[in-house]
């Protein structure tokens, strides 16, 4: 996604579509296409594994044509889809497995019977044609369907290769009981199906774990909120609660919104939402989460936002984005498969072709090997033989591996990332992390906890509501723990107020301005200075005349994390916002020797480019307003769940919960990934050089491509999973 995260505008609006109808990653790939033919389309991505598709685009773009474009490539969007749709799903490709099973077990068993222990059934030819028929047909509806949706638009996909080479075998059976000379394949047929039910099956399953994250998240709101009116409590539904609403939150209950408690104690589990296993004691004045568990005291909560912008549904949303992310890998093997599948049902073609044909000097060639073989070959017949070589050539392709070989990897990535506390917003994130070799790091709530605490303050009373006027209406890190620090002070609102990123926050009230923030010289407030302090400086009118002496704690995780990310290639920097010597005691804390201080947002960015100009591969991790142009400038930009919004969009990962240790956990899993990827398309390709060839030859009975091409599937799917565990302990 790097058009996404270079290009993206402000005016650009986002679209998540839910699509139906796709069976393989050219049905992806095909929508994708035309999706980005539409003008004032920006990016364009179809995710098969979430059946969904993320398209950024110009205000000018409706849904309709989106919409008209999916439709025109032969699928359909969904827009009222049920809430366990993946669970309905799964369901349907269970039934159909176990219908298939009790055909093409049976029938099986009877082929092999006759085949290597000579037992001949004298109705097996009829029921090969009738009960071929029907789990051909019946069991496999959904496949034989794609298959003609493709033809009909004048495209072939995955499902194009299983019901050619399936409906194939059948009619041989046909053709056998009609009396023409042609060897019966009908039970291969129906393998060929039962095999692509079982991949449909596990695929089903795969997708819906990819969907469970979005409904553990969804479950976790609460519909209604217990709001309190004049001293009473109402249950009202939650869109209909409205920032600075006092709300009642029971024990055993979800907390409805995120806010800040105003009275009570209790004990709230966040572990679903920042991974701590111990619940955390919440008392007034503390920040809550919608979405946390109240454990056991009454808390009163006073909402800070509303159900669109709170903490549960930004996630949300990002959750949805991220599934419609894709790697450079992931989109050249679907580009390849693209071109794939023509290319398969042309050599089959082919090869049937010229053993009909050409049989007499085929046959003089090919026979002797044949003779060697352990499975018995079909070559005693212009026909036979063309009908063997059609057959296998399109059964050893299908389901091809080269289609299974990234997304299946790439979905077990997601949940590894999932469960070491990360979201991964832009898919390239996964492929490009394994390559990065310098680590730019914010100090305030990157390195450290970012729970700043004011040790120390001085400031002439007068000021006072002009400081929680003008901190309360900052975004920076530091100022609750200002406001913290002076108490709630009202004051008429200012003539003007004006935050510097990097700077602090300034106002204007009735002719006198009043500004918090960087100071002008860290020496005249020697008394309060330390090397691990962080000042923040009061001015009227442009002279000081108070600060805040304010020290933030390194994360328990921080040392370790860049010892860590040492020992695997990657250098680490402190860049900060900060005064030299408190960037100097935390970075020698933490384990850091390059350091830089007194960074403004466009200096951030500037390292970041610097690095990229010497060869580098910058990863930006951070969490505030001032971070947000270098996350979004770097290889892989890493926000911390918790920081300010503009930061988290801007950002390729998402650190759900923990520190930097997280980062860690993203890089190993990322080298897995990107190997087991390579090992699955290499596997691919080399099965695929080898076998058709073989078949085309005539040297492959289709039975023994059946189980060739289940072998590969397998492979590949059982590869993908020693993903798990990457992350090493979390």
């Amino acid at each position: 996604m790097t058009d996404m995260k270079r290009n993206g505008s402000e005016q650009e609006n986002k679209w998540n579509l839910r699509i139906s109808g796709m069976t393989c990653a050219t049905c992806s790939q095909i929508i994708e296409r035309a999706l980005k033919k539409i003008p004032g389309v920006n990016f364009a991505s179809v995710n098969l594994a979430t059946e969904s598709a993320f398209v950024l685009a110009e205000p000018s773009v409706t849904e309709k044509e989106l919409e008209e474009a999916v439709r025109a490539s032969g699928y359909e969007t969904v827009k009222d889809a049920p809430a366990d749709l993946d669970e309905l799903r799964y369901r349907e490709a269970r039934r159909n497995l176990i219908q298939i099973l009790l055909i093409g077990v049976p029938m099986s068993l009877l082929m092999f019977l006759h085949m290597f222990f000579g037992y001949h059934f004298a109705w097996y030819g009829l029921i090969e044609v009738i009960f071929g028929a029907i789990a051909i047909f019946w069991c496999g509806r959904k496949t034989m369907r794609g298959a003609w949706i493709a033809l009909r638009h004048r495209h072939t996909n995955m499902d194009s290769l299983i019901a050619l080479s399936a409906a194939a075998a059948w009619t041989t059976a046909v053709m056998h009981i009609f009396g023409f000379a042609i060897p019966s394949f009908g039970t291969v047929g129906v393998m060929i199906m039962m095999l692509h039910l079982t991949g449909r099956y596990i695929e089903s399953h795969l997708r819906d774990r990819a969907a469970k994250q979005v409904k553990t998240l969804l479950t976790l709101q609460p519909r209604e909120a217990r709001i309190m009116v004049e001293g009473e409590t109402i249950m009202v539904p939650i869109d209909a609660v409205k920032p600075g609403t006092l709300v009642q939150v029971n024990p055993g209950e979800r907390i409805p919104l995120d806010g800040v408690v105003v009275e009570g104690e209790s004990g709230v589990d966040e572990a679903l939402l920042t991974g701590e296993s111990l619940p955390v004691t919440k008392k007034s004045g503390d920040d809550v989460t919608g979405g946390a568990l109240n454990m056991y005291g009454i808390l009163t909560v006073r909402t800070t936002k509303s159900g669109d912008d709170s903490f549960l549904a930004k996630m949300l949303e990002l959750v949805r984005e991220a599934q419609g992310g894709k790697t450079p890998l992931q989109a050249l093997a679907d580009r390849m498969t693209l071109k794939f599948v023509p290319t398969v049902i042309t050599l089959a073609f082919v090869s049937a072709a010229a053993w009909y044909f050409f049989y007499p000097q085929l046959h003089h060639l090919i026979a002797p090997i044949a003779r060697l073989l352990p499975w018995p070959t079909n070559l005693g017949s212009p026909a036979g033989a063309a009908a063997n070589s059609f057959i296998a050539t399109l059964v050893i392709a299908c389901p091809c591996a080269l289609g299974l070989a990234t997304p299946l990897a790439l979905v077990v990535s997601a949940g590894e990332a999932s469960k070491a506390g990360l979201l991964i917003r832009n898919a390239e994130a996964i492929q490009t992390l394994k390559e990065v070799d310098f680590a730019i790091l914010d100090k305030t709530g990157t390195i450290t906890k970012g729970e700043p605490k004011v040790t120390k303050w001085e400031a002439p009373e007068e000021s006072l509501r002009y400081i929680y006027a003008l901190e309360s209406s900052s975004g920076h890190p530091l100022t609750r723990a200002v406001t913290e620090a002076v108490g709630i002070h009202l004051v008429d609102g200012a003539d003007s107020v004006t935050e510097t990123p990097g700077e602090g926050v300034s106002g204007r009230w009735n002719g006198v301005e009043w500004f918090v923030g960087r100071p002008l010289d860290r020496r005249r407030w020697s008394d309060a200075s330390s090397l691990a302090v962080t000042l923040v400086e009061v001015r009227r009118d442009g002279e000081p005349v108070g600060y805040f002496a304010i020290t933030d704690p390194i994360r328990e995780d921080s040392k370790r994390a860049i010892a860590e990310l040492k020992e695997l290639g990657v250098r680490p920097m402190m860049a900060t916002g900060d005064a030299k010597e408190t960037a100097e005691a935390i970075a020698a804390e933490a384990g850091i020797e390059d350091i830089r201080w007194e960074l403004r947002p466009d200096e951030k960015l500037s390292l970041v480019q610097d690095a990229q100009r010497q060869g580098r591969r910058v990863l930006m991790s951070g969490d505030g307003i001032n971070d947000a142009a270098a996350l979004k400038g770097s290889e892989v930009g890493i926000a911390m769940g918790g920081g300010m919004d503009l930061a988290v969009d801007s950002a390729d990962i998402v650190i759900m919960k923990g520190g930097l240790s997280r980062i860690v956990a993203a890089i190993k899993i990322s080298a897995k990934t990107r190997r087991v990827i390579k090992e699955n398309l290499f596997g691919a390709f080399i099965y695929n050089i080898i076998a058709i060839p073989l078949a085309m030859a005539g040297l492959l009975h289709p039975i023994a491509a059946e189980l060739a091409m289940a072998a590969s599937s397998i492979t590949v799917i059982l590869n993908s999973m020693r993903i798990s565990g990457s992350a090493g302990n979390k």
